[in-house]
């Protein structure tokens, strides 16, 4: 019996899946914005292809001509929709959102 117990104890340890590593917040943004791109060349190579129907496409979207640049290779947000974000989710809205809990730290402790 004592030969069967280093056995079983690879084989135990192989039913338990390890965790996956979690992504850093730099590995994170960077895997987004490596897949947003190939996300956004698979869509232009599409809108481009013969099984593509621009037409019906075109007919149903607020902006042809924004649509049409895109697949022309223009950057698929604007400069003013890029500040917005920025504002957003940006470091400037950290810096907002780190002063709003501080009040509520104070509010807290007031309590």
């Amino acid at each position: 019996n004592w030969c069967f117990l280093p056995g079983r104890r690879v084989q135990s340890s192989k039913l338990v899946p390890t965790p996956p590593r979690l992504l850093t917040e730099e590995e994170y943004r960077l895997q987004g914005e490596v897949e947003t791109r190939k996300a956004l060349a698979e869509l232009r190579s599409f809108c481009q292809s013969p099984e593509f129907s621009a037409w019906s496409t075109v007919s149903r979207i607020q902006s042809p001509k924004r649509f049409a640049d895109f697949v022309g290779g223009a950057s698929h947000v604007t400069p003013n929709e890029v500040s917005v974000h920025e504002r957003e989710f940006g470091l400037e809205s950290l810096f907002i959102d780190e002063q709003l809990f501080e009040e509520d730290d104070d509010d807290d402790d007031e309590d």
